[in-house]
């Protein structure tokens, strides 16, 4: 690629590049030296599971990997112990030693669906704050001011309302920084949420004499599935990338054509210019909307499982939602003939988390007995020998068999 080219690849999909003009440079003296850059991501181990929206920061991390450069895939095992504050409007409860030992491996086993093992460093913050003493604290804390801490936005709004700010939490950024120095980054790539800390980090790398600090980009936090609201496991709106292949092929089946758009500019490696020409083909008439998101889906299942399994997923999904038909492994089971009430078979079985929800369910219409929908909250079933496909939603089946 030449340096243009590079540069858009790099830029797809990114906010902030700062300094602007700086990436061109990097990546100029880079070529001329045959020295790949160092490129840093911190991630601070506080959930097991990576989704879709992690996976836009390591993608482009990807990117740099696909034009030679080094990624550090850094694990904040001690600042995992202080807790990123951004955004937060209380202190983060502090992990455990054990809980950021096991979700740290967790990592390590889901990165490597999209890095190239053999360019990726993965590295541990406690490998030299471990060895900082008392006096190493100090001359860190001494390289910014409380002013300077108090422009985040987070710090800011809570001081002002007067919410605690512990004195641990206004340390992130400064340790945050100094994991620059001591991996000696060229570039450092993080969320928008997080450029705040990355500029801080510049700031660390000079006073601790580094000529040239690193450039840093960052990434926009990509809506769920709601469209609305970040992809986050605690607002159910995520896909998270060690689902099944049909969960995951459905899920993105079901997000708006206006998000398709955003999906395939974060979590595809297409370039600019060919969404450009699938967004013409939609507009036109020549590609439907439908067939587009299904390619979107092929492609996000074929990244974390494989092109066969992604192949199925899509068969899959239009034996079920195309031609109306049960998928082809329905969960069976059997119960004794006798009446038994929908709504408790509904939250036995799991397929409802309780009779209530179940009778939620039924009234908005999402079950259907045997291809028809039902609205009949006192509907019994079983009474006679004999079977029952029960589908809620989009991708709940059981067949139940009476006898």
């Amino acid at each position: 690629m030449t340096i243009d080219e590079q540069i858009s690849l790099l830029r797809k999909g990114t906010v902030d590049c700062i300094p602007e003009d700086e990436l061109r440079r990097k990546l100029d003296r880079s070529a001329k030296a045959g020295k790949p850059l160092r490129v840093k991501a911190g991630f601070d181990p506080t959930a097991p599971d990576i989704h879709l929206g992690h996976t836009v920061l390591i993608r482009k991390m990807r990117h740099f990997q696909q034009l030679g450069h080094t990624v550090i895939f850094l694990i904040g095992d001690f600042t995992g112990m202080i807790g990123d504050p951004s955004g937060r409007s209380v202190t983060r409860p502090a992990l455990t030693r054990e809980q950021i030992d096991e979700n740290a491996e967790t990592y390590k086993q889901q990165i490597f669906k999209l890095l190239d093992r053999e360019r990726t460093e993965i590295r541990f913050n406690n490998e030299w704050f471990s060895k900082f003493g008392a006096d190493d604290f100090i001359r860190l804390a001494g390289k910014a001011t409380v002013a300077q801490i108090l422009e985040r936005e987070d710090f800011k709004k809570r001081f002002q309302s007067q919410t605690p700010i512990s004195i641990h939490e206004l340390m992130y950024a400064l340790a945050q920084g100094y994991d620059s120095v001591a991996l000696e980054a060229d570039v450092e790539l993080g969320g928008t949420d997080q450029k705040f800390n990355l500029l801080m980090a510049r700031q660390i790398q000079q006073a601790y004499g580094v000529k040239e600090p690193q450039l840093i980009m960052t990434t926009p936090l990509l809506e769920g599935l709601d469209g609305v609201q970040k992809m986050s496991k605690s607002l159910g709106n995520y896909i998270g990338i060690t689902e099944s292949p049909r969960d995951m092929f459905g899920k993105v089946m079901s997000i708006s054509d206006d998000l398709m758009w955003r999906y395939y500019e974060l979590l595809t490696d297409l370039s600019p210019g060919e969404i450009t020409a699938l967004k013409s083909a939609a507009e036109s008439g020549e590609r439907h909307p439908r067939d587009l998101k299904a390619d979107l889906a092929r492609r996000n299942v074929t990244d974390f499982h494989s092109q066969a399994e992604a192949d199925e997923a899509s068969g899959e999904f239009d034996r079920t939602f195309r031609e109306h038909q049960a998928p082809s492994d329905v969960p069976s089971i059997e119960k004794p003939a006798g009446a038994i009430k929908l709504v408790k078979l509904l939250a036995s079985e799991g397929l409802a988390p309780s009779v209530s929800e179940a009778q939620r369910l039924i009234a908005q219409g999402g079950v259907r007995v045997n291809g028809e929908r039902v609205n009949d909250v006192k509907l019994e079933l079983g009474s006679t020998s004999g079977e029952a496909l029960i589908q809620v939603g989009s991708r709940k089946f059981l067949r139940v068999v009476f006898k």
